[in-house]
């Protein structure tokens, strides 16, 4: 995208709708008794009977103080020590679910997300990494992200996570300017952002993303282009730009925030144009779904060829994974199975405790979910889908099938978002920014003028 946007359709299309990290979203996600729990299990059993690629999340709760705008789930606490407890229960969430995957498939994907996984000390994030290894087959290929609050984060930190095999850093940075960090009671001086990623190239971990959000009170233009010169100094491989999202309803602690500074909608959405503008006019090329990658890099090499995918930590270029997540609040992905693991630390505890999975939610998909998650990840990853491909793969009349959906795409047509055509659907170079609106049309848990106030919006 060249930056230039329509503010007048961003309006009109500015929404609230899901995020499609997954399809059905977690909010139709169902409560799980202890049979199901049980069907579950059997399932994956019965999966693994053959090797299959894992991807594997860690979820660490802990953060040593409250940003009042964030969304995850965490646990604010300064003692370092309870790192060691719940280690100590990852590793036996692990020895139960490695007896449900064949011991020979390798991990292609880590990731480490929270909280903040640099919660960790030196040697207790060596300890997690050591326990993976004993129960899971890494290779040097294996993709290893963490996530790091610059704030909070030491060399030995950094050496630590190389030695385990990390060759990706995510570093929150949100905005550089004082008075913004204040507004949101994070003081993160741009001196540590520098020192934390010269810390992670010399010690050999060269891909490097920064997350920016965008709609945060005290923000304007002129601070927004600094932050965005700030961290271009730094030459990430990838920056993620979220937009802030408003959730009162779900995140109480946001009420801390005084909303007579936040930007207003204009604003907000002119701080948006600004980003894809500036970014694209540097080196770095629009994604979709707030993400950037710089020309060269290996997520822009897989949108040019079609292999974009898409999980719950964002885009990524490994596909077909099967996806288990460790620790409280996690979410897991098998075949026809998402399961969400409890987002209370006791109850997490006491699970495990009694040889339990702590699964708190599951929702089994069936073939109507399986057929439409799969249209929509198409869309939001290859921005392309085959009517002809998904008739012989689903055998289906794609056009009878999906009726309603095309009803409904049909005006978004009418404003140049996407093309319709006999045997394909395409979203065109505009409707890149509007990806999850186009994805809504499939979503049938929408269709029933059920209320989205549990989403973000779309723009």
């Amino acid at each position: 995208m060249n930056g230039t946007m329509d503010i007048s359709l961003i309006k009109k299309y500015n929404v609230q709708g899901p995020r499609y990290t997954s399809y059905p979203t977690a909010v139709q996600f169902q409560e799980a008794d202890e049979q199901e729990v049980e069907e579950l299990q059997n399932y994956l059993y019965e999966r693994n009977n053959k090797p299959r690629q894992i991807s594997l999340y860690f979820h660490i709760p802990f953060c040593f103080s409250l940003c009042w705008y964030c969304g995850c789930t965490k646990i604010i606490t300064k003692n370092q020590d309870r790192g060691d407890l719940y280690l100590d229960y990852l590793e036996k969430e692990m020895d139960q679910v490695a007896e449900m995957v064949h011991p020979d498939p390798n991990v292609i994907q880590i990731h480490f997300g929270g909280g903040t996984p640099t919660f960790l000390k030196a040697d207790q994030l060596i300890r997690l990494g050591a326990s993976i290894r004993q129960r899971f087959n890494l290779t040097s290929q294996t993709e290893f992200g963490v996530e790091i609050d610059p704030r909070r984060c030491t060399r030995e930190q950094i050496q630590a996570l190389r030695k385990i095999g990390c060759n990706r850093g995510s570093l929150g940075v949100q905005d550089t300017n004082p008075k913004v960090q204040e507004a949101i009671h994070r003081i993160q001086p741009f001196k540590q952002t520098r020192q934390v990623t010269q810390w992670l190239r010399e010690e050999g971990i060269n891909s490097i993303n920064f997350d920016l959000i965008y709609g945060l009170p005290r923000q304007t233009l002129d601070t927004f282009r600094q932050t965005m010169d700030d961290v271009l100094q730094l030459s990430p491989d990838r920056l993620a730009v979220y937009s802030y999202a408003h959730v009162l309803q779900l995140m109480p602690a946001q009420k801390l925030l005084n909303t007579e500074e936040m930007p207003s909608t204009d604003e907000k959405l002119a701080l948006l144009q600004l980003s894809i503008t500036h970014f694209s006019s540097n080196g770095y090329r629009f994604i979709g779904m707030d993400h950037f990658s710089r020309e060269g890099g290996e997520l822009t090499k897989a949108m040019d060829k079609g292999t974009l995918q898409r999980n719950f930590q964002g885009y990524s270029t490994h596909s077909g994974a099967d996806l288990f997540a460790f620790g409280m609040s996690g979410i897991s992905n098998v075949g026809e199975y998402y399961w969400q693991n409890t987002k209370d630390l006791g109850a997490y505890y006491a699970s495990l405790d009694q040889a339990k999975l702590p699964v708190m939610k599951i929702l089994e998909l069936d073939q109507d979910d399986q057929l439409r998650k799969e249209m929509i990840m198409q869309l939001m990853c290859k921005r392309k889908v085959s009517k002809i491909d998904v008739e012989q793969k689903w055998n289906i009349d794609f056009d009878g099938y999906f009726n309603a959906s095309l009803q409904k795409l049909e005006l978004l047509q009418q404003d140049e978002l996407v093309r319709l055509k006999s045997h394909s659907i395409e979203i065109t170079e505009q409707g890149r920014l509007f990806l999850r609106n186009i994805a809504m049309c499939f979503d049938k848990y929408l269709s029933d003028n059920k209320p989205t106030h549990n989403f973000s919006k779309t723009v």
